[in-house]
């Protein structure tokens, strides 16, 4: 009996393995991403006029090209991650920062650090699909030294 249960308990983790393996390969951010302004929340920050993200997803790589008008300015950038818990350094204007991904499950779990004009912060990130795969909703909690808030944008899939 007691190896019975030593074989089910090696089977259950199994498939609980291949469960979280599945799921994982199952998430495609792969496209061109437009925001969707009246289903965004920008918090404190001024909304840009326009926003698109084109992601390039081949497990572990990330890559992600932002183009965005209006609000903050104007810009075009690229980032590049790993969804494997190591630290990527991205650089933006000028300043590092350092950011590492992990699934939990179907989601995608980011931490970012850095320093933006000689002022830390703290960037939690959560990307999840939705709609089939057509809505992309990034969840954002920003911690400075002057306070907190929450982000939350809202792609459509081109």
């Amino acid at each position: 009996m007691r190896h019975y249960g030593f074989k089910l308990f090696l089977l259950m983790s199994l498939l609980a393995a291949v469960a979280v393996v599945q799921a994982q390969a199952a998430v495609d951010f792969t496209g061109t991403w437009k925001v969707n302004a009246s289903k965004s929340d920008y918090g404190p920050m001024p909304p840009p006029d326009t926003m698109v993200e084109k992601i390039v997803h081949k497990e572990p790589s990330i890559k992600v090209n932002i183009a965005q008008t209006g609000g903050q300015g104007d810009m075009n950038y690229d980032m590049a991650y790993t969804t494997d818990g190591k630290e990527c350094t991205n650089t933006f204007m000028g300043n590092d920062f350092k950011t590492t991904l992990k699934w939990e499950g179907d989601v995608l779990v980011g931490d970012t650090k850095g320093s933006f004009d000689g002022n830390d912060f703290t960037a939690n990130d959560k990307w999840a699909l939705s709609d089939g795969g057509k809505t992309l909703t990034v969840t954002r909690h920003i911690a400075t030294g002057g306070g907190d808030f929450d982000i939350k944008l809202v792609f459509d899939k081109q």
